[in-house]
Parts: C-alpha cells; structure tokens; sequence
C-alpha cells in the first residue's frame, strides 16, 4: 500500500523535527528507525542539549564558508534561542557561551514535537531507497511506500551508532549522482602511536593546553582542555583538533600560561614549577629523562628538553571512531546545494540538511545550530 505526502522527511533528528515544526499546512511524514524522536539531541551535552552559542560565525565550521555564511545569517543564533525562548525552553550559559537546557534535552524534543501533529510522525521505519517518477518520488522503507512531492533527507550521520545512525543519507544522496565527500569521525578523541603510549598511565587527568593543527590550506590553533584516556587523548581541545586534522602531526603547548625563561632561577624542584599536575610534570620528566632537581640546577640541554612540552609534536594514530564521535565529517557536496533552498541542484524536489551535508561544526553547539538553520531555509522554502 502506497501512502501520497507533501512532503516525506527521512530523519527526526535535530534538522528535520525543526523543519517539521515549521512547515505550515503541509501534509508531511517525518520517518525515523529509532523507537523515539530526537535520539541525538537527548543524550547529547550530557542530557542537557546545547543548542547553539552565543557567538557563531562561519569559521567555526570546517566546510565553504560562503554557503556556510548564507544559511546561518538567515537563522542565527538569536532566532533560535528567540523561537525556543517563546515557547518557554529555560536555558542557562556556560563557558565559551554554550546555551544548555536548564533542566533536560527533553525539554528541546518536547517543544519540536508540540509543532508537529503525531499523526505525522512515522518510528521504526528504515528507508530502504528513494526513485524519482516523474513528477513524484517513491520512498521506499520495512513498512511501505510513502509518495511524495518533496523528500528531505535530514538523517545525520554516522556518529553514535548505538541510537540508530545509518548510511541512509549518503547513499540517497549517491544514488542521485550527488558526490558524497570522504566520510571520518569528528570531534572524537585520538588513539596514539607507541611512543605516546606513555599518556595512557595518566588516565583521568585533564590540564588545559594549546594545541595547533596545520594542513596545506588551514592553520588552526585551539585552547581548551585536554584529557588522558585509555585510548589516548580526549577534551574539548582534542575533539575540536580532530575536526581539523587529516593526518600526520599535531603539536600541543602543555604549559600555554607559562614562560620557560620565568622558572630558569626557581629553587623549587622543576615538578613543581611547571604548572601541571604533579603525575603528569614527573611522567614528561621521566619521558624527557631529566632528573626532578631544583630548576636553578637544570643544565641549558636539559631546558631545551624542558621546551619541547611548549611545542609537543606527535602523530596521532587514529580517531576513537564513530562509536565515540559526536559527528560525521564530510558529506554531501555543498557545491551541489542551493544555499536559497537547501534543495538539490541535480533534481528537483530533493532536500539535504544538518549533518548529511558536508559542513561540520566546533564543539559548543555548532552543529546543532547548523541544523536548525538548514532546517529554516528549507521551511520557507516549501512554504511559498
């Protein structure tokens, strides 16, 4: 049995609830494998969901920034804390000008769902393929064949396969000639080479560092806290770092509030002088095989040793994967998406938003105001 539709929305993430609660008399279905919607948007900042921040300028997306600067200015920031805002969502700031729920994610969901009728909404479905015919498209899913006019592909990435993330968009996308940039984890952790492996002894300790990331086209410098893990390294520094790293070396300042020159007549042992935690001073030191002696006693080598955690360069060896990435890097070409509509140059009628396009956020709410955005300019679109 077929069912015929306005509109069918393949993902109730982020980007397609919002653009299901802004669609105006519109005869819809929003489609998702999972048993709820909004999965993502649940769990993500700890439960609490940060929605956007309060600064959010093109630079903190890797991707073209000219189409990146088209959509946002359409639905930044201030209009989505504004749209939330009005329908009573509570939030509260935290550093770095991150807006999170006051009291749950649910709260977002709750919001999104209260816009869209229940009868719109279709769980437990997998989209299996979607064929053009004409004038219409065929979306074809476990349970059916849904007809529609317009289909928009709101299905996010790969990231957290345990909530129910697929390949679906990018093989939609595929299947209609569309390039499909190489996909990696991003904002993830890195695992490290053996000569690193030294990190995983201090497990659980976080300091704040400077990290620098460097390609042939992008220098990027990025302060914030990074994390010894099991498998490496992790933090907010790292996860961001990992948005821009490729392959090849990274290079941490370990002491960015400290000048070596200011601890060279120091009595006190270098451990203690170095600012870091005392585990994490004595493992470098050992690393660097210099004695934990009084600073005034350190030889001009030793402190040229002592420099190298200013400038710390190393090659990652990976990412923790998708399991632990918080986003897909890489996607749907942007050169083949209208910036006006979010609609396919390639075929009429088809949709790509959010996280399925090749745009990628920082950590600190970027992406989700890239989905709300995406989601805004494909509404008045569909609207007119």
């Amino acid at each position: 049995m077929k069912k015929e539709v306005d509109i069918a929305i393949i993902g109730a993430g982020a980007s397609g609830l919002m653009l299901a609660a802004l669609l105006e008399d519109k005869n819809i279905i929003l489609i998702d494998n999972n048993i709820k919607v909004g999965s993502k948007l649940l769990i993500s900042g700890g439960g609490k969901c940060n929605i956007t921040n309060g600064k959010v300028k093109p630079n903190n997306y890797l991707g073209n920034q000219r189409f990146i600067r088209n959509i946002i200015k359409r639905f930044d920031q201030n209009y989505v804390l504004n749209w939330f805002g009005d329908r009573g969502l509570k939030l509260v700031t935290r550093k770095r000008n991150q807006y999170f729920c006051e009291n749950s994610a649910k709260d977002v969901v709750d919001i999104l769902k209260k816009e869209i009728p229940s009868k719109s909404i279709a769980l437990q479905i997998e989209v299996k393929s979607v064929e053009k015919k004409e004038d219409h498209f065929e979306v074809k899913t476990s349970k059916g064949t849904f007809v529609a006019k317009n289909v928009v592909v709101a299905s996010g990435g790969l990231s957290f396969p345990k909530i129910g993330a697929t390949s679906i968009g990018y093989d939609i996308a595929r299947s209609f000639d569309h390039t499909v940039k190489t996909l990696s984890a991003g904002l993830v952790g890195f695992t490290v080479q053996p000569e690193q492996f030294f990190f995983k002894s201090l497990s659980g300790i976080a300091l704040d560092v400077k990290i620098t990331v460097e390609n042939e086209d992008l220098k990027k410098e990025i302060d914030g806290a990074l994390l010894f893990a099991h498998k490496g390294i992790s933090g907010p520094a790292v996860l961001d770092a990992s948005l821009y790293w490729q392959k090849g070396k990274i290079t941490v300042d370990f002491l960015p509030a400290l000048s070596i020159d200011s601890l060279k007549l120091s009595k006190k042992n270098i451990s203690r002088t170095l600012g870091l935690p005392s585990r994490v001073a004595k493992t470098f030191l050992e690393q660097l095989n210099i004695e934990d002696k009084a600073a005034n006693r350190l030889s001009s080598d030793e402190w040229k040793k002592i420099e190298q955690l200013k400038a710390y360069s190393f090659a990652p060896a990976g990412t923790f994967g998708y399991s632990k990435a918080e986003v897909t890097k890489g996607g749907v070409s942007t050169d083949e998406i209208d910036a006006s509509s979010m609609m396919s140059r390639k075929v009429e009628g088809l949709y790509f938003l959010g996280e399925v396009l090749d745009v990628t956020g920082e950590l600190g709410g970027y992406n989700f105001q890239w989905a709300f955005s995406t989601a805004y300019v494909c509404a008045k679109n569909l609207n007119k």
